[in-house]
């Protein structure tokens, strides 16, 4: 590929690291009501908004989480910590799985940790995720990387005038290929926590 495509990916590749992910220790300690949530979320995850106007978290998401009991409703229409924890898992989920799935997902954590008593609590959780994925961001950079120079060798005996863009497409492909198949391995895992966790 052209020197100008390999400087852009390299270039997003390099920013994965700076995307914002929200550290446990930055969220409040207490209660915060609607409004103070979305502007925490809007204030902490806007770099990884597409454009400008696009909406990290609105009043409308979170009735409907609530709604669809993705998220245990407010205190007194406050919201307290463990509820901006759910509200990040939601975030991160909500791109590529149904509410649905979401809820199936997030609705064993709720009810076992939520406001729970036990040794284990949804921000003990959060931390040991929150970890987990920063140690892996640098493997997804390697496995880009990889994804790029295999596409990067492909088309060879496409005409000149088209090989850039094929290769390019090929790149997505790629990508979109992974997504793909990570998704299949998501759903699976969802389909048997269902069944385990279905009466019968």
């Amino acid at each position: 590929m052209n020197q100008d495509i390999d400087a852009l990916v390299s270039k997003i590749i390099d920013q994965l690291s700076n995307l914002s992910h929200i550290r446990p220790g930055e969220i409040p300690n207490i209660d915060l009501y609607m409004d103070q949530v979305t502007s925490f979320m809007d204030e902490h995850l806007q770099s990884s908004r597409r454009y400008e106007k696009d909406k990290i978290l609105t009043k409308t998401m979170i009735n409907n989480y609530t709604k669809n009991k993705l998220l245990p409703p407010p205190e007194k229409k406050r919201y307290s910590k463990e509820h901006m924890l759910m509200l990040i898992f939601i975030y991160y989920m909500k791109g590529f799985l149904s509410l649905d799935d979401i809820k199936a997902i997030l609705g064993p954590v709720t009810s076992r940790f939520f406001q729970s008593e036990t040794a284990l609590n949804i921000e003990d959780i959060y931390s040991e995720v929150y970890a987990l994925g920063k140690e892996h961001i640098e493997a997804i950079k390697e496995d880009v990387r990889v994804s790029y120079q295999k596409a990067a060798a492909s088309f060879p005996e496409a005409p000149e005038q088209d090989r850039e863009f094929l290769r390019t497409f090929s790149f997505v492909c790629l990508l979109c290929f992974d997504i793909y198949l990570r998704k299949q391995i998501i759903e699976k895992l969802i389909d048997s926590w269902m069944e385990t966790e279905s009466p019968g």
